[in-house]
């Protein structure tokens, strides 16, 4: 059986780790960078008006710069901002899993190159969860397979 390296659980830690990293690196320099992400897992608060968004590519650069940059933050596993959207600058806060990000760029030069998908959390729990359940052998017995 392969393997897909970079879509292992060890790989995508280390990918979030080193987007983390080097994200609140470019902060500690006081450095403004550009992120190009997967539109799917970005969500929008309040939500883009369909006219914008229906514009998106699949991958969308967002350039953090000014405002932009000023209210960026990092949170465990994500990154957000404020943006203007549009010819109307329709403002919305934006939210990205770290591994939504697919690269960082510093002007022209791309300094990160990240191949890891996210994961949709809520079916790795539910996943984990049955496998734990079946892992107890004294469980199998209360999952017994109904008779027709």
């Amino acid at each position: 059986m392969t393997i897909n390296l970079f879509q292992t659980p060890e790989y995508r830690t280390l990918m979030e780790e080193h987007i983390e990293k080097t994200i609140g690196y470019l902060f500690n320099k006081n450095q403004e960078f550009s992120l190009a992400c997967e539109i799917k897992h970005i969500n929008f608060n309040p939500e883009l008006p369909s006219s914008i968004k229906e514009a998106f590519n699949e991958t969308v650069l967002f350039v953090l710069s000014g405002y932009t940059y000023e209210t960026a933050k990092l949170d465990t596993g994500y990154f957000s901002f404020e943006a203007g959207f549009g010819s109307e600058n329709f403002g919305s806060t934006v939210t990205v899993p770290l591994l939504a990000i697919k690269q960082v760029f510093v002007g022209d030069n791309p300094i990160i190159f990240n191949l890891a998908q996210p994961v949709d959390k809520e079916k790795v729990s539910k996943k984990s969860s049955m496998e734990a359940l079946l892992n107890n052998p004294e469980n199998k017995k209360l999952l017994k397979k109904k008779k027709p």
